[in-house]
């Protein structure tokens, strides 16, 4: 029996945050989730189990044209509980550039292109490396707290929104005060697209 892994959904859209923010990118957004941050906007319970070969082929579906290898991120719930070396091949098959979106309480295998790692208060780390680390600004947490702990060559701090509420002020001027850090914007929730 093949081994199967639990996914929200498939879709094609532009990353809405990040470094990578704009680009075209097939999201593979898996279900289940080691934390429950109150911040989250994915349903963790609901999936349908797929081989690794099945989300290869719905990613090589999604992306248009041969030009371009497909731009793959990874995303949750937590990514890292699932993905392994078979899903890894997989989507190496298709020449496709691997991004994950991790909080890191999970080791990852090799093969991934770029890491984001996002770290959540009272959670602890396994990753030690990571291509970006974006930090939603709590106002309680200090981000200078994951410098310590992550090395990264991009550090972005996000604002946290309530649904009624911005603390894009606070973020602003914790920046402005610590110049390492940069902003990082959910676009696909201001410009209203997936």
């Amino acid at each position: 029996m093949k081994k199967t892994y639990k996914v929200k959904e498939i879709f094609y859209t532009l990353q809405g945050e990040g470094f990578h923010a704009g680009e075209p990118a097939v999201f593979v957004r898996f279900s289940g989730c080691n934390l429950a941050c109150p911040w989250c906007d994915t349903d963790h319970l609901k999936g349908a189990e797929m081989t690794a070969q099945d989300i290869a082929q719905a990613v090589k579906k999604l992306w248009p044209g041969k030009e371009v290898a497909p731009f793959v991120v990874l995303t949750g719930g937590e990514p890292g509980l699932q993905v392994d070396e078979p899903l890894i091949k997989a989507l190496n098959a298709l020449e496709a550039y691997i991004a994950v979106e991790t909080n890191g309480t999970r080791e990852l295998p090799a093969g991934i292109d770029w890491i984001t790692c996002s770290p959540k208060p009272n959670s602890t780390l396994r990753l030690r490396q990571a291509d970006e680390v974006k930090v939603v600004f709590d106002e309680v947490t200090d981000p200078e707290l994951w410098r310590k702990e992550l090395h990264a060559q991009f550090w972005l701090l996000q604002p946290l929104h309530d649904g009624k509420t911005s603390n894009v002020d606070s973020v602003t001027a914790y920046i402005l005060s610590h110049p390492t850090w940069c902003l990082s914007v959910q676009l696909h929730k201001i410009l209203g697209f997936k």
